[in-house]
């Protein structure tokens, strides 16, 4: 499934530009759809250059007081080590970024430039739901967003839960099913503005790396690298460390298990199911593309209103910690942190893997 503003050109015949792109390239999908798998392949490219969940567009408030330079970086590195991750030099960040664009550019620019290469960007599961938001902060953006059936999105994210004290969160299956279509409907007013946008399928991708990798080739305009429809290689330095990750740094692409054992509950299976059959029939048929509408048993009005109140109760939550993080003393925020990792990994018995 691909929207875009230009035809595909074969890759062969794309120039192979020497000169740094003018906007970003995001990588967008909900969490637990091979977003890590296609950050890696992506990077595999001599000209792509993708930050690891750099998240800043998160803490957009961090810049609605000016402030310089050295303030915003060590904000933004003790938010989620970002930038210790990808070993970026602070002393050679401009002193005097004040905006939320020129910080995003100057620190990815740094990272490709390491590499050689000249298409910088983010991936991250987190922008699922603020992709127009994306746009208007850079309008040269461009958008690859990955498509899995949401109801393997959530059982992989109860799978990472036993490990990980992020994916224990409470709600985090509501979160994964009404914010896979919020990124639908993220994605659709991306189309209809013109944006640069493709979109694509976990399972083609696991199925036909080749052939799915050369289409982002055709769409971002660059020859294909034979590198990229393998993980042999790949430089997973940094990719959070924990147990679900496990997969992304291996040398194999794994594929989509058959008679997998069954961790969804009876319930949640069954909710997931009414609601792909309630987008079914929204959009004709046409979306979600691989999921499973079980009997064809709608979502009641009930359902659908009191998931929805639920959901939006949950993503304010989520959306004011960063937005309160930019104004919060670092210490009083690390002495927050170191609480809430102490109580979560309680739960799963192993340290966490990422940022709250």
């Amino acid at each position: 499934m691909t929207s875009r503003s230009q035809a595909i050109v074969p890759a062969a015949a794309l120039p192979d530009n020497s000169t740094m792109r003018p906007g970003p390239l995001f990588v967008v999908g909900m969490w637990r759809s091979g977003t890590s798998l296609l950050y890696a392949l992506l990077n595999q490219h001599p000209q792509i250059s993708l930050m690891y969940e750099g998240e800043l567009p998160l803490l957009h408030s961090l810049f609605v007081f000016p402030r310089r330079s050295a303030s915003w970086l060590q904000k933004w590195d003790a938010w989620n080590g970002a930038l210790t991750r990808h070993r970026v030099d602070h002393s050679q960040i401009d002193a005097n970024i004040s905006n939320l664009a020129d910080a995003e550019r100057a620190v990815c620019e740094q990272i490709a430039r390491r590499k050689g290469a000249t298409i910088w960007g983010c991936k991250s599961p987190s922008y699922f739901d603020c992709m127009e938001d994306l746009s208007r902060w850079f309008p040269e953006a461009k958008f690859i967003v990955i498509w899995r059936d949401p109801a393997d999105v959530c059982r992989s994210i109860i799978n990472a839960a036993r490990k990980s004290a992020w994916f224990a969160r409470p709600g985090m299956d509501l979160r994964a099913v009404l914010g896979y279509f919020s990124m639908k409907q993220q994605a659709d007013k991306l189309v209809q503005t013109g944006a640069a946008i493709h979109q694509l399928q976990y399972n083609d991708l696991v199925r036909d790396p080749q052939g799915t990798v050369l289409e982002i080739c055709e769409f971002l305009r660059i020859p294909f690298a034979p590198r990229m429809s393998t993980l042999e290689g790949v430089d997973s330095s940094a990719i959070y460390g924990g147990e679900h990750h496990t997969n992304v740094k291996s040398a194999d692409i794994k594929k989509v298990e058959k008679n997998r054992p069954e961790v969804l509950s009876p319930e949640l299976k069954r909710k997931i199911q009414r609601y792909v059959a309630h987008w079914r029939k929204q959009t004709g048929g046409a979306w979600p593309v691989y999921a499973d509408p079980g009997a064809g048993e709608l979502p009641s009005r009930w359902e659908l209103a009191s998931d929805q109140v639920k959901y939006q109760l949950l993503r304010r939550y989520d959306l004011t910690i960063p937005y309160l993080y930019a104004f919060l003393p670092l210490p009083l925020w690390q002495r927050y942190r170191s609480l809430k990792q102490r109580r979560l990994n309680a739960k799963v018995g192993s340290p966490p893997a990422r940022a709250a």
